[in-house]
């Protein structure tokens, strides 16, 4: 379980305050007005943000303080942050070994990685060879290599067409249900935070709320929400 216990987070004239759990395996949505917070809210979860003050706690453990790379998540941003100079299978590697020394098992790893990921014959080019989609594929194969516990997604797949955005979003269910995985997904779309998310967390107004359901949340959108979505 992941519970944020009192947490404030401040930059400037920014504040947001949390405190909530969401349960192990539960896929949430993150949603709310730009500039609410929501990237900072995942930011911090992943140790890039320090909290003001409060405990991020992971199974009763306390992040705050870790490393990003000793936390037990994987996170992707909208850039994929996949390194040009490496092959599609080394980009792979780093997710087992930061040195790319990798056994035989690791090896048979990264085949079964690419196969589920549907990169199959791709594993020598580079990133600057693929297509957008390709690249989210990639990026996604590694963070499943990784086999973290908790997969911090924010909008990875914002720039990919809405046919190809659904598939991507309908594998990290199908990936996170077989491997048990929590995932916060951080969307500005209401179309795919109801296909993927049963429940959604709202940012606004300095506040993060517990998650509660998606679609009550969206058909009953409180004012803040209400005005970004135009409704």
């Amino acid at each position: 379980m992941l519970t944020l216990e009192n947490l404030v987070l401040t930059q400037d004239e920014f504040r947001l305050e949390a405190g909530f759990s969401v349960p192990a395996g539960a896929r949430v949505a993150v949603i709310g007005p730009s500039g609410a917070g929501k990237s900072t809210l995942l930011a911090a979860i992943a140790g890039f943000f320090a909290p003001a003050s409060g405990r991020i706690l992971w199974r009763g453990q306390d992040l705050v303080g870790l490393q990003p790379g000793t936390r037990p998540l994987s996170i992707l941003f909208q850039d994929q942050n996949l390194f040009p100079h490496l092959t599609v299978a080394q980009n792979l590697g780093l997710g087992i070994s930061a040195d790319l020394r990798l056994s035989a098992a690791d090896r048979v790893a990264i085949e079964r990685a690419i196969a589920r990921t549907g990169l199959e014959g791709l594993a020598a080019r580079r990133p600057g060879q693929l297509s957008g989609g390709q690249q989210s594929r990639v990026a996604l194969a590694r963070a499943l290599l990784r086999a973290r516990p908790l997969l911090l997604l924010d909008e990875p797949f914002a720039a990919l067409g809405p046919a190809l955005k659904a598939e991507m979003l309908a594998l990290v269910s199908e990936i996170s249900l077989e491997q048990g995985t929590t995932v916060l997904l951080v969307s500005h779309d209401p179309a795919d935070a109801r296909a993927f998310a049963p429940e959604a967390i709202l940012v606004a107004d300095g506040h993060a709320l517990p998650p509660q359901p998606t679609a009550a949340l969206l058909a009953d959108p409180p004012p803040a929400l209400a005005r970004y979505l135009g409704m």
